[in-house]
C-alpha cells in the first residue's frame, strides 16, 4: 500500500488528545449520608464498572475514527500492475469499408461496432479515432457521437499500414494504445511499423455470412462484325451457389440476361454486345454482400487507332496482318520520306529496325511520348549505338549495349504487366519458346515484359509523361527470330498499338489513384468536371497539348457511370467501381507479433487492460470506516448506560 499524501500522517499525533482527555478527565463526587448504604454500595460498584467499559469503548471508537479520517486524507492506494503504460494515449482505428456491411449476430458489423463504442467508452476518455476516410484527433465520445451514428461505408479499402503510418506521424509524450476494429483479412501487421513501446489490440467482429459472390472484372476478348465479345469474370468465396442471375445493362436498358453456375472458384461468362458507345453495368443477385454485385463500365465510340511504322526498308510485313483496317489506321513510312508533322497525329509509332535515328526525329518522338503516344523500338542488328541511346536517355535510364551472336530462348513472361492484362486465362509455364539468333543487351530501370532464360530482358517498357516506350533487345525479322510464328506476337503488338482511350473498357477503381488521358482541347482557365445524377466533382488535371490528364485520387465517393464534361458538352464517359479486395468474407488471421493482442470487445479493453493500469484507490474504505466508528460512538453513548 502507498500514500498519495504521506505527510498527512503527521496528524496522527492528534490521537494523544482523546487519550489525554480520557486519562485526566476528573469528576467531583458529593458524599451523601444514608442510614443504610448496603444496597447503594452494590449499585455504586456495578455502575462504576459499567462506566469504565463505556469509557474504554468510546476511547477506542474515537481513536479509530480519527485514525481512519487521517488515513482517508492521506489517500492510500495499491499501485497498478502495469504502471509503465498507465498514461498511454488511445488511438482507435475503425474500419468502415464495405466488408463491414456483413451481418453478425447483432446486425451489421459496422453499426454494432459503433454501438459498442458509444456504450462502453467513458465520456471523459480522451482518444483519437481514424476511419478509412476521416480522422478525429484528441476528442471524446460525446463530441463525435453524431459523426459515429451517421458514419457511412467507405469505398476506400481498409489499409492497416496506412492507418498506423498516420498514427506514427502524431508525436506524443506518451506511448500509444492502438485499438483496431476490423473484420478485414488484410490485417496482418508489419511488425517493423509498430514501435516496441506501443500496444496493438485487435477487435475482430465476427460475421455470420460465410459465402459471397463478386463480379471481379469485365474485358473485351474479341470484336467481330458489329459486336464485342464481352467477358465477365465472377468469383465465389465460401459455399458454392448455383443459378445466380447475371445481366448486362446499357444505362437502364437490359441487353442480355443469363444464369451462372459455378464449377470452380471463378467463372467467366461471355456476352455479345453491340459495337457502339456503352455506359452501363453488369449485375448479379447473390443475396450476400451488395457492394460487389455490380460492376460499372464504359465504352467509347469505337475509333481506329493510328499506328505508323518508320523503317529503312519494309522488313516486317507481319505488322499489317496485326494492325488490320477494321481496327487500325496503319501505315508504313520510309525514314527518308517521313513528314514530322504527321507524328503528333498518331497513337503509336514503331521504329522498325532503323540503322540510325536522326536528331530531329528524336526530338519529335520525345514530345510525342510525353503527350500520350506509344513508342515501339525494334533495333537493327547493326544499330547506331550512340543515336539509339541518345533517344532512350530522353525517356529513362534504359540503354542498348553491344550485340551477342548466340542463340537464346525467350522463356519469361511478366503476366502482371498491363500489356498482358486479360490476355492469358492461366499462367503458362511450358510453351514453344521463341528464339533469337543475335541480340543486344538492355540495361537500366525499365520494367521487363519478356525475358530470356538468363533473366536478361528481351522486351522492356518505361513510362514517360503520359505515354509508354517499349524496347526490344533484338530484331524480330524472320531471319533473326521465329517470334513471328509464336502466339505471343499478336497480343504483344496489338496491345502496344492501342491507347487507353480508343475503344477500350473504362472501369476505374475508387481509391487506386488512377489516371485517365482524355482527348480534349481546353484553355488554361477551363477545367473538365466529372458528374452523374447524384455526384459531381472536379478532379486534378493537367493539360498536355490536345489532351487532358485527369487524376482521380479517392474520388468519386460512390460507384457508378459518369460523364466528363467541358462546360456543358460531353467529352468522354467513364465508370468507377469499388475495390473487390474485401469480397472474401473469410475471418481475419493475425500473425502473432510482440505487443499485439486480440480482445473480444471494447468493454474488455477497459475491464482488463485499463484496470491493470489504474491504481486501486482505497481511501474511500477509510471514509466508510470513519463513518462506521462515528455511528458506533453515537450508539455507545445512547444505548450503553
Amino acid at each position: 500500500m502507498q500514500l498519495k499524501h504521506p505527510e498527512i500522517l503527521y496528524f496522527l499525533f492528534l490521537l494523544l488528545v482523546p487519550i489525554i482527555v480520557h486519562l485526566f478527565r476528573l469528576r467531583r463526587f458529593k458524599t451523601q449520608v444514608f442510614t443504610n448504604v448496603r444496597l447503594l454500595k452494590t449499585i455504586k460498584a456495578q455502575t462504576q464498572k459499567n462506566s469504565q467499559i463505556k469509557k474504554w469503548l468510546l476511547l477506542s471508537c474515537r481513536l479509530l475514527l480519527l485514525t481512519a479520517a487521517i488515513f482517508a486524507f492521506a489517500q492510500p492506494y495499491f499501485p497498478a500492475k502495469d504502471t509503465d503504460n498507465s498514461k498511454n494515449q488511445l488511438f482507435i482505428v475503425l474500419d468502415n469499408s464495405y466488408s463491414m456491411q456483413a451481418k453478425g449476430k447483432k446486425g451489421e458489423l459496422l453499426k454494432r461496432a459503433v454501438q459498442e463504442l458509444l456504450e462502453d467508452m467513458p465520456e471523459t476518455e480522451q482518444f483519437s479515432l481514424l476511419t478509412n476516410t476521416e480522422s478525429f484527433w484528441n476528442t471524446d465520445i460525446k463530441s463525435i457521437k453524431s459523426e459515429l451514428q451517421n458514419l457511412k461505408y467507405s469505398a476506400i479499402p481498409f489499409s492497416l499500414e496506412s492507418q498506423i503510418n498516420k498514427i506514427n506521424s502524431q508525436k506524443t509524450a506518451y506511448n500509444k494504445d492502438i485499438v483496431v476494429i476490423s473484420d478485414a483479412p488484410q490485417l496482418e501487421p508489419n511488425s517493423s511499423l509498430i514501435d516496441s513501446k506501443n500496444m496493438l489490440y485487435f477487435f475482430i467482429p465476427q460475421n455470420e455470412q460465410k459465402s459471397n459472390t463478386a463480379i471481379d472484372s469485365v474485358f473485351i476478348s474479341e470484336s467481330t462484325g458489329n459486336f464485342h465479345e464481352l467477358n465477365v469474370k465472377v468469383s465465389q468465396h465460401g459455399t458454392t451457389q448455383s443459378n445466380i442471375p447475371i445481366a448486362v445493362y446499357d444505362g437502364n436498358k437490359l441487353l442480355v440476361k443469363s444464369q451462372l453456375n459455378f464449377k470452380k472458384g471463378s467463372e467467366t461468362v461471355t456476352f455479345n454486345i453491340p459495337k457502339e458507345a456503352f455506359n452501363g453495368y453488369v449485375s448479379i443477385e447473390d443475396g450476400a454482400m451488395a457492394y460487389d454485385n455490380k460492376l460499372f463500365f464504359s465504352l467509347s465510340e469505337l475509333k481506329k487507332s493510328k499506328v505508323m511504322s518508320i523503317t529503312d526498308t519494309n522488313k516486317n510485313s507481319f505488322l499489317s496482318r496485326i494492325y488490320t483496317p477494321s481496327e487500325f489506321d496503319f501505315q508504313t513510312v520510309a525514314l527518308n520520306g517521313l513528314s514530322y508533322n504527321q507524328i503528333e497525329k498518331q497513337d503509336a509509332i514503331l521504329l522498325d529496325e532503323l540503322t540510325t535515328i536522326p536528331q530531329a526525329l528524336q526530338t519529335n518522338l520525345k514530345t510525342f511520348v510525353q503527350n500520350g503516344g506509344n513508342l515501339i523500338v525494334i533495333p537493327n542488328r547493326d544499330f547506331d549505338e550512340k543515336a539509339y541511346n541518345s533517344l532512350l536517355t530522353s525517356f529513362a535510364t534504359m540503354q542498348l549495349k553491344t550485340a551477342e551472336l548466340t542463340e537464346r530462348k525467350i522463356t519469361k513472361i511478366n503476366f502482371d504487366h498491363p500489356l498482358y492484362s486479360n490476355v492469358f486465362e492461366n499462367k503458362v509455364t511450358n510453351f514453344q519458346y521463341p528464339t533469337t539468333k543475335s541480340s543486344l543487351k538492355i540495361v537500366g530501370s525499365g520494367s521487363q515484359i519478356l525475358g530470356y532464360s538468363d533473366q536478361s530482358s528481351f522486351l522492356s517498357s518505361t513510362k514517360f509523361g503520359v505515354g509508354t516506350v517499349y524496347l526490344f533487345a533484338a530484331a524480330i525479322n524472320s531471319v533473326n527470330s521465329n517470334l513471328q510464328q509464336s502466339p505471343l506476337i499478336v497480343p504483344t503488338f496489338y496491345k502496344m498499338g492501342i491507347t487507353k482511350q480508343l475503344g477500350n473498357i473504362k472501369a476505374l477503381t475508387i481509391g487506386n489513384n488512377e489516371t485517365l488521358l482524355v482527348a480534349a482541347k481546353i484553355n488554361k482557365e477551363a477545367v473538365l468536371k466529372v458528374e452523374n445524377k447524384t455526384e459531381q466533382f472536379i478532379p486534378m488535371q493537367q493539360v498536355i497539348t490536345n489532351n487532358v490528364q485527369l487524376y482521380f485520387s479517392d474520388l468519386p465517393l460512390q460507384a457508378g457511370n459518369f460523364v466528363i464534361k467541358n462546360k456543358d458538352s460531353i467529352v468522354e464517359t467513364i465508370s468507377f467501381n469499388y475495390s473487390r479486395t474485401e469480397s472474401d468474407l473469410a475471418p481475419a488471421k493475425i500473425k502473432k507479433i510482440e505487443n499485439a493482442e486480440i480482445i473480444p470487445s471494447i468493454e474488455s479493453y477497459y475491464e482488463n487492460v485499463q484496470s491493470s493500469r489504474t491504481d486501486n484507490q482505497i481511501w474511500k474504505w477509510f471514509v466508510i470506516f470513519a463513518l462506521f466508528f462515528l455511528l458506533s460512538e453515537m450508539a455507545i453513548i445512547k444505548f450503553i448506560k
